[in-house]
């Protein structure tokens, strides 16, 4: 049996950059997600609340990116990959409030080995179709055994409303390749609009009911036991 030995190892050696390659995005998510986690439990720990409801992670295959490639008519190569598709690793972080976004967002901001490459609003401005979310492209050092890497990962940040409006609109128009009439494209931005809405009356709630537990904890400050004997004391009566 006679077999091209150069061919083998050149496709031994694609294989092993490749496995390589997609390993240094898989140690990049698992790094941000540590960094999430340990925000999460912080902020529950210092504020007792969490503003962090869901988060989800995923690496695209090899397949969709270079399909990413052909569509957009670039060289298909490892390098033509890292240097053109930045959403490799992503991950995307569902809140409770608009608020919370802004929160999170700082927070990644704030440490020191993650540099922000690109940031992205579309909640203060929503795309044509209604879509909100906040997109950040950061960067984050992974160190292997013979080098380090500056690895790119998205970062999504939406509410659970912006995330259902979100999911259910790729579910409407997945594997539809024909125009979008013009009614559902104006039902779906009217719901988006409701959506948006709703975020806005629950934050409004959520800051009136922290606005009701401050002055009931203030109130029970003055009016406790204690405070009135510490009052009393003050005064130079006993009790």
């Amino acid at each position: 049996m006679v077999t091209n030995m150069p061919e083998q190892m050149s496709l031994k050696e694609l294989r092993t950059d490749l496995v390589r390659f997609m390993m240094s995005y898989k140690f990049a998510l698992e790094e941000i997600n540590t960094k999430i986690n340990i925000l999460k439990e912080e902020f529950q720990y210092v504020h007792d609340y969490n503003p962090i409801e869901h988060v989800k992670s995923r690496i695209k295959s090899p397949e969709s990116m270079f399909k990413k490639l052909q569509r957009k008519k670039l060289e298909i190569s490892l390098e033509s990959i890292q240097q053109n598709i930045r959403d490799i690793a992503g991950v995307r972080i569902t809140c409770s409030f608009v608020s919370d976004i802004y929160k999170i967002k700082a927070m990644l901001e704030s440490q020191k080995d993650i540099t922000v490459l690109e940031c992205k609003d579309y909640i203060q401005n929503p795309k044509p179709n209604g879509y909100q979310s906040l997109h950040l492209i950061v960067q984050i050092p992974i160190f292997m055994s013979d080098r380090e890497e500056l690895v790119p990962v998205e970062i999504q940040i939406r509410t659970i409303a912006m995330d259902f409006w979100a999911s259910l609109e790729h579910k409407i128009y997945y594997k539809y390749n024909k125009e979008i009439p013009q009614r559902i494209v104006n039902e779906l931005k009217e719901a988006a609009d409701t959506a948006s809405r709703l975020d806005r009356k629950m934050e409004n709630i959520q800051e009136e009911m922290i606005g009701l537990k401050q002055l009931e904890d203030d109130e029970d400050m003055i009016f406790s036991p204690e405070s009135l004997q510490l009052l009393l004391a003050g005064k130079g009566i006993k009790t």
